[in-house]
């Protein structure tokens, strides 16, 4: 069973937004760090953002700020990331991945994966 569940993911126009949701299954949301991740073809899979569990802090990478937002619903066991003024650049795999309390910065110390979801920016 995959333990976390991406979806929201599609094809819209640059300008255009999307809201992504990560679904946690099997173990306690409130206890981990949700980050999102994105790996486009040909390059390494870079953090987007995160979402600790600790005290709610979040992050993003400098090239999100101001488009992109991380919220969480914990009566969901779900984290958003809602993803607005979307440019080709975008364009990628999202992944959401969990690990304990804290967000991390290392992908690969991320315990809990989901299987990706499809975001593709067109010019």
């Amino acid at each position: 069973e995959v333990p976390l569940v991406e979806s929201g993911g599609g094809l819209v126009q640059a300008g255009g937004s999307l809201r992504l949701s990560c679904t946690t299954v099997g173990f306690t949301f409130d206890d981990y760090a949700i980050g999102w991740f994105r790996q486009a073809p040909g390059k390494e899979r870079e953090g987007v953002s995160c979402i600790s569990s600790s005290d709610g802090s979040t992050y993003y990478v400098d090239s999100v700020k101001g488009r992109f937002t991380i919220s969480s619903d914990k009566a969901k066991n779900t984290v958003y990331l809602q993803m607005n003024s979307l440019k080709p650049e975008d364009t990628a795999v999202y992944y959401c991945a969990g690990y304990w309390r804290e967000c991390r910065s290392n992908v690969d110390e991320y315990d809990y994966w989901g299987q990706g979801t499809q975001v593709t920016v067109s010019s």
